[in-house]
């Protein structure tokens, strides 16, 4: 049985300045193709150097205020991840805690 490939593109259009200006991604086996972000966040884990390597951008026009949700979100995400790879309830709790707190202070939760 052949292997099959999926590709993600993710597009960077920057300013003089490579100040990134306008970002899009596409990813076809989740039909999306050519959508807009305001900003992005990509880690991969270098097994060999045992380091994640990341590339993290925003355009200048992100709102400050979305950004913060943006983080939240993406912390809420990553603990669901992080229990889903290793099962680690304790620890968990402890990020989704953090994740509460995060937003309380931030003023995010809806009143």
């Amino acid at each position: 049985m052949a292997n099959t490939t999926s590709k993600i593109e993710l597009n960077v259009e920057l300013d003089e300045n490579r100040v990134p200006e306008k970002l899009s991604w596409t990813a076809q086996d989740g039909g999306i193709t050519n959508e807009e972000a305001k900003a992005m966040m990509l880690a991969v884990w270098d097994h060999k150097a045992q380091e994640s390597l990341r590339i993290d951008l925003w355009t200048k026009d992100m709102p400050v205020d979305e950004m913060k949700v943006f983080f939240h979100q993406t912390l809420v995400a990553m603990s669901n991840t992080f229990n889903r790879a290793t099962q680690d309830e304790k620890m968990t709790a402890t990020m989704k805690d953090f994740c509460d707190y995060f937003a309380e202070k931030l003023e995010l939760k809806k009143k």
